[in-house]
């Protein structure tokens, strides 16, 4: 438990209206005390908490700003702490001035993200309530934020508290019976914990389901175009941007390098990778160019493939193609504009035709197709849907969902699943009841990671040195 008293600026180190500097710990409202003159000549210390008092902050004798002070008294504030914000100017100098006479007043400079982790350690919040803040404070879209809202709201920790309750009154009964077997009989136990389990195991990979549409929600699809030169590569990204990012010309191999971007489609996030066109060279920087949009493609959640339709396809197309994964392309054929000559057939032979005798699983797979005019700005709004579908089933909702969005969350849930199906392995294997407990347990332990309620303190050091400085 924390006894000492933190300060920090709260708001961001820029020129604003307005500034906030925070204070928390034993020793808050003495310190504020220190540095604040009240226009009504009370001092903090002598009035009701969650109140709001007007008047000037002072370093001795000199007045730095005019200020409104914030007062929460513990345990009603965000650390269960005494808490005192005082809302400045938000000039950056201004800020930094009266964070300076606060830290002179008896306060220390807070590390970063230790106001969530004392609201964290002083039981105010658990610890996937603490990472949504910090993905609600980083979210680039609509549906993050929707998504760290609901586990802002406690969603994903009433399911893993559901979860544990469940798995350790199954350990607290194995433990009686076997302390008290002539009092608590065994008989039928084995086909409850079999259903149990299910019951269980189901719930964890359904949560882990969501967890590869949770990177993509807080991180972003990365996102690769691809095609020959001058198929119309960054007109198309110029489409998505609704700018002239990329130059544009009727020359071949305009793009030398990798072009790196990020948009929001109705709730998504894509992050943008424009390559240079894929095509045999002499030029050695363009050689270079090619090298790095193969090696983009290595990376790709989503390879849009982008296909001059008024002019055939040649060895250069096939060469590209070799490098395509089929679940993971969308090829669009561009200028619908123009008279064309290349079909969604004719592309969708030659992806059948790379695996001719093969027996990869992928051998089967076509890409999405459809057809644009990026010229023309036509497409964009069947791209968003197809997008939306091919990664999110058609819809980004998050009113009644749980979706991971954490690797260390992701990564917990494994291990829990991991111990689960070993608790099914024992009761297949007809083994003694002291093996389902200690899997039980594994799992039950490894929830309580998920939540706060069994880790580490590097680990929660880890977390919290993640956020921002006076969050």
């Amino acid at each position: 438990m924390y006894t000492d008293t933190i300060a920090a600026i709260a708001t961001a180190l820029s020129p604003s209206g307005i500034g906030i500097i925070r204070i928390s710990g034993d020793d808050a409202v003495e310190v504020a005390d220190k540095v604040f003159r009240s226009k009504s000549g009370k001092k903090l210390s002598e009035v009701k908490s969650h109140t709001i008092h007007y008047g000037f902050v002072c370093d001795e004798e000199e007045v730095i700003d005019e200020v409104m002070v914030l007062l929460m008294k513990a345990p009603n504030s965000f650390t269960k702490e005494d808490t005192v914000e005082i809302d400045c100017h938000g000039g950056v100098y201004v800020m930094n001035r009266i964070l300076k006479t606060v830290l002179k007043n008896g306060a220390r400079l807070s590390e970063p993200g230790e106001f969530t982790k004392r609201a964290f350690l002083n039981g105010r919040i658990d610890l996937t309530k603490a990472e949504a803040i910090m993905d609600l404070i980083q979210s680039k879209n609509e549906a993050a934020r929707k998504n760290s809202m609901t586990h802002l709201k406690g969603d994903l920790y009433r399911k893993i508290k559901n979860l544990r309750e469940e798995i350790i009154y199954e350990i607290a009964f194995i433990e009686s019976a076997l302390d008290d077997p002539e009092h608590i009989s065994l008989d039928g136990f084995h086909e409850r914990l079999e259903e149990k389990s299910d019951k269980i195991i189901q719930a964890i990979e359904g949560l882990l389901k969501s967890a590869d549409n949770g990177k993509l929600i807080k991180e972003g699809i990365y996102t690769v175009i691809v095609g020959k030169p001058n198929a119309g590569k960054s007109s198309f990204l110029n489409l998505l941007l609704g700018e002239e990012r990329a130059i544009v010309t009727d020359i071949a191999g305009t793009t030398r390098d990798t072009l790196e971007e990020s948009v929001h489609l109705d709730g998504m996030t894509l992050n943008l990778i424009d390559t240079a066109g894929i095509r045999d060279t002499e030029d050695i920087v363009e050689q270079i160019g090619v090298n790095k949009a193969k090696e983009s493609l290595e990376k790709a959640d989503l390879m849009v493939y982008i296909v001059d339709s008024s002019v055939y396809l040649d060895e250069n197309d096939m060469e590209i193609i070799k490098l395509l994964d089929a679940s993971k392309t969308v090829v669009l054929l561009n200028k619908s504009d123009l008279d064309t000559v290349v079909t969604e057939e004719d592309i969708k032979d030659i992806f059948m035709k790379r695996f001719a005798g093969s027996e990869d699983k992928n051998a089967s797979e076509i890409p999405d197709f459809l057809t644009i005019s990026a010229k023309e700005e036509e497409g964009l709004e069947a791209f968003t849907n197809l997008i939306k579908e091919k990664f999110f089933n058609g819809k980004l909702t998050f009113d009644d969902e749980v979706t991971i969005s954490s690797m260390r969350q992701k990564e917990a849930l494994s291990s829990a699943l991991h111990s689960m199906k070993m608790v099914k392995q024992s009761l297949m294997d007809d083994m003694p009841e002291d093996f389902y407990s200690i899997d039980l347990m594994n799992a039950y332990a490894c929830l309580g990671e998920i939540i706060g309620e069994e880790v580490g303190e590097d680990l929660v050091n880890e977390i919290f040195s993640k956020f921002c400085m006076g969050k």
